[in-house]
């Protein structure tokens, strides 16, 4: 049934009180208005600044009661033809126990005729006492013609307000921003279109990062999420190059809508390794890979001290996530929100946490690619590591000579550090055991003493710092080892 046909049987019904939260007042109006085509009843709209108003004529009828509540209340009660009364501002007098009583009776028809009572808000809790009898009714969200309409009228105003000047359009640009924007409530979906129009009078493949931001910054309202705004390219990762093919042979399948017959989109990978060798740049280069946004979702805002606030928090987050797809989730360090409980009490949570991922990981429709990162192996629950919670697990280990030679050429690269003079191979050979970020560091420490001295980097400087370091492999040597005997007969090498 469409959204009129479910609004107008609830009409029918005579439903004591609808419940309908959104910011958008007017289309709540307007669907009410459409509704009385086929339910027809007075149709009143109430706010604290107009008192009640009769809206179901031609022209809104001049004539207000007082805005005072409880006297409208009190005159819904006495009306003798039955309507539907919008209440816009109602909420923060619930809490009152007369208020409370007032909405009782004309919902009960104690004495009164069988009004349809209407609480529109953008967000609208009930007292325990009313919850039982409300119905709540969704606004449908635009689907793809709306959302085309809704753009060619801010062109068409764009146009009327530039002395006839016409937005340049690309036509495959735009069936894209159609599809971003859905998900989206009308009234937002509007604002972002009039956004990417009159910043350039032009809509193209360069508004569709701009759209991302936007959009995420919409639905974002809780916090817990972080738009990555830098992500990468596989050329700036080194190495990986078994999980680089994998990642190539899945991006068309996840970003063709639908997805290729017989085949559903890519659901994740869970990249295990020893800190410093590159997940995180792995996890931004996934959804460069992809020309996706990439998102963080970080555990540790999620936690509250009320009971069901975190898991609250948790479904509002991946709510958001799912609205922004297509994208990249990325949860860096797993292990810290998710760690098995070791008796350290906290009743339970940490489990209902686990068990709402898990739930959301197996039945999600949405194409959103999880990229969750780990280093202490030991400390993940077994169900998150079972087969089919991640498309795949990937070790990310130590790099190999060869790919410690790469991951210098880059760094001295993006210093723009000429490396004509710069024996790579010798660096390779000697930084045996160092990570990705120890490389990096040993490069900053050089630059820093070339520097001082006022001399050019080279060989000799890079190998005085590289000897002077103690990287992790061998101040953890035990735990590093440990992980990569756990690992490597389990997981696939990225390498």
């Amino acid at each position: 049934m469409s959204e009129l046909q479910d609004l107008v049987a609830l009409i029918r019904a005579e439903t004591p009180l609808l419940v309908i939260e959104t910011p958008d007042e007017a289309r709540v109006m307007a669907l009410f208005r459409q509704s009385l085509m086929h339910a027809w009843r007075a149709l009143w709209r109430w706010s604290v600044t107009e008192g009640l108003r009769r809206v179901d004529m031609d022209s809104e009828d001049d004539s207000t009661i007082a805005p005072d509540l409880s006297a409208t209340l009190q005159d819904i009660r006495a009306a003798s033809q039955r309507g539907i009364y919008v209440l816009l501002d109602a909420t923060p007098y619930l809490g009152y126990a007369s208020y409370q009583r007032a909405l009782r009776d004309l919902i009960e028809r104690r004495g009164c005729q069988p009004h349809v009572i209407v609480l529109a808000g953008a967000r609208i809790e009930l007292p325990a006492a009313l919850e039982p009898f409300a119905v709540r009714f969704a606004l449908q969200l635009p689907d793809p013609n709306a959302l085309l309409k809704i753009v060619k009228e801010e062109a068409t105003e764009y146009a009327k307000q530039n002395g006839g000047r016409r937005v340049e359009v690309d036509a495959d640009a735009v069936r894209q921003i159609v599809r971003n924007l859905q998900g989206m409530s009308a009234t937002d979906a509007r604002r972002i279109a009039r956004h990417l129009i009159w910043r350039d009078g032009a809509l193209g493949p360069h508004d569709l990062p701009e759209l991302a931001r936007l959009k995420f910054d919409l639905l974002n309202k809780s916090g817990h999420l972080h738009y990555e705004y830098d992500t990468a390219h596989f050329s700036d990762v080194a190495g990986a190059a078994r999980l680089k093919q994998w990642v190539e042979q899945r991006r068309l399948p996840f970003l063709q809508d639908p997805p290729p017959a017989g085949l559903e989109p890519p659901k994740g990978m869970l990249l295990l390794g020893v800190q410093g060798c590159g997940k995180s740049m792995v996890a931004k280069a996934v959804a460069g890979g992809f020309g996706v946004p990439l998102v963080r979702l970080d555990f540790g805002t999620l936690y509250d001290k009320y009971h069901g606030e975190t898991e609250k928090n948790l479904r509002e987050a991946l709510a958001s996530t799912e609205q922004l797809a297509p994208c990249v989730l990325w949860i860096d360090e797993i292990e810290k929100g998710l760690a098995v409980d070791a008796g350290n009490g906290d009743g339970g949570l940490s489990q209902r946490v686990l068990g709402y991922l898990l739930t959301w990981m197996a039945e999600r429709k949405s194409r959103v690619f999880l990229v969750a990162t780990a280093n202490q192996v030991e400390r993940l629950p077994a169900e998150l590591l079972r087969k089919g919670r991640f498309d795949e697990i990937f070790f990310v280990d130590l790099p190999t000579p060869a790919t410690r030679a790469a991951i210098f050429a880059l760094h001295l690269d993006k210093r723009k550090i000429a490396r004509e003079a710069i024996d790579l191979d010798t660096l390779a050979a000697a930084a045996e055991g160092f990570s990705g970020a120890e490389i990096e560091q040993a490069i900053v420490s050089a630059l820093y003493a070339a520097y001082a001295a006022k001399t050019p980097l080279g060989t000799a400087l890079l190998l005085q710092e590289i000897h002077t370091t103690r990287p992790l492999s061998v101040l953890m040597a035990e735990q590093v080892q440990a992980l990569r005997e756990w690992a490597l007969p389990r997981t696939v090498p990225a390498e």
